[in-house]
This record gives C-alpha cells, structure tokens and sequence, in this order.
C-alpha cells in the first residue's frame, strides 16, 4: 500500500473532479485518493465510482448524506486513513486552486524536512494569490493576523485548506475535541498541532481562484472563524487537544 494518502472532500464538483482525479495519479510518486462526497446532486460521486475501475486500489469513495461540513469530511477522512497504514496524510480542494504538483513539495517538507505539520502558504515569501478581488484578499489577510494575535501561532496562513500532517500528529490529537466544521477548522487543526508541540513548516505555493463550480464561502463560515478562534482560545488556557 502507498505511505501517501490525499483526502478530498466534494459537493457539486462534477466540473473538476475527473480532471483531479487524473492528475494527482499522473504525478511522479505514488499517492492514494480518497473522496469523500457529501450526497452531491450533481453526480459528482457517479463520476468517482467510474473512475475507480481505471484506478482499482488507489481511487477509494466514502459517501455520506448531505452536507455536513468541510471538517466532519476530513475527520471522517482521516479515521479511514488511520485505519489503514498511511503515513502521510493530505487536505487538498477538488476545485485546482491548490496544484497537485505542490503535493510532493508538501510530502518533502513532512519527510524529508522534519515537519509535522506541512502548510501550502499563500502569505509567506514566494507564496501568491491568483485571480482573487481584493476584499477576498483583504478578509483572507486580515484573519491570519487575527488568528496570530489571538492564539500567538507562528503561522502566516492558519485558514490554509493545503495542507500535509505525519500520521503521527493525527494519531496525538484527539480528532473527537475538533470542534469547528466549517473554515475554522482548518485553524483548529494546526492550534491543536502547535499546541502539542509538533514543528509547523509552511511551504509556499500560488492559489489561484476557482475556474469552474461555485465557491463555498459563506458569511456564516466568516463568523465561525471570528467567534471560534476566540473560544479555541480560551479552552485551551483549561484542556489540551491530545487524547
């Protein structure tokens, strides 16, 4: 079995997904590919199940009914892989805002570097933004400066979706205390890394904004991450993310 496995959450993806599928399996070291599709309606999980004959063992399906959240997929994601002998474990959007070939950079920083936890960042140097307007970049920017004055983590992008974790980060962290489902999961997860003592890396990559399909961005998941970051906070003066 590969060491490497990539978890993609889907809804309404059907533009994308065929095209990612392909190019992740095209890349030079070996990863497996986990979709997890929250019911789409678009037929976005029919489009995996036919691509699983061209990729028996490396393409793998784990439906589940209706939306419930970018951070219950990769939670549900994550116990799939540890179950199962991975030792590297990546978050990556279906949408090619994060490039697959940034997955191998990523690995380096975990394998090779010395990282726990290995962040695709947009915000340090040689990090860039692609076809985003400029309250995007404004709200984007201001969060992670938002999230750094409040949890003091030395992280220039904690809202970052790209990202690679050892399998021994995600077998200290008690999966059961995340509690944010939306974008702030994504800072929970590295303050529960950071907090336990693992090296954050960030490597820098170019996103670039969604070509094809609808963003999920919402103002709910802005409150979220406004508010969440302030109880992640202050938990953590009383409890720890381990188990």
């Amino acid at each position: 079995m590969a060491e490497n496995l990539v978890i993609i959450p889907t809804y309404n993806e059907r533009e994308n997904i065929v095209r990612m599928i392909g190019t992740v399996f095209s890349l030079e070291k070996e990863f497996h590919l986990l979709i997890v599709d929250d019911g789409s309606p678009d037929g976005t999980a029919e489009l995996v199940r036919e691509q699983q004959q061209a990729y028996p063992g490396r393409l793998f399906l784990l439906e589940r009914p209706g939306k419930q959240g970018l951070g219950t997929a990769y939670i549900a994601g994550f116990r799939w892989g540890l179950e199962r002998s991975y030792r590297y474990f990546f978050e990556m959007d279906a949408d090619f805002s994060h490039n697959p070939n940034d997955l191998l950079r990523l690995h380096a920083a975990c394998s090779e570097g010395g990282a726990g936890l290995a962040v695709g960042s947009r915000y340090v140097r040689g990090g860039k933004l692609e076809n985003w307007p400029f309250d995007r970049v404004f709200l984007s920017r201001g969060a992670s400066l938002y999230v750094r004055l409040i949890t003091w983590m030395p992280v220039m992008d904690p809202t970052a979706g790209f990202v690679c974790y050892r399998r021994e980060v995600l077998e200290a962290i008690a999966l059961e205390k995340i509690r944010f489902v939306g974008y702030a999961f994504q800072i929970e997860m590295k303050f529960a890394a950071y907090q336990l003592g693992f090296r954050i890396r960030e490597v820098p990559i170019t996103f670039t904004e969604r070509l094809e399909g609808t963003s999920k961005m919402s103002k709910g998941i802005v409150k979220e991450a406004i508010l969440g970051v302030l109880q992640m906070r202050l938990r953590s003066f009383f409890s720890s993310y381990g188990r």
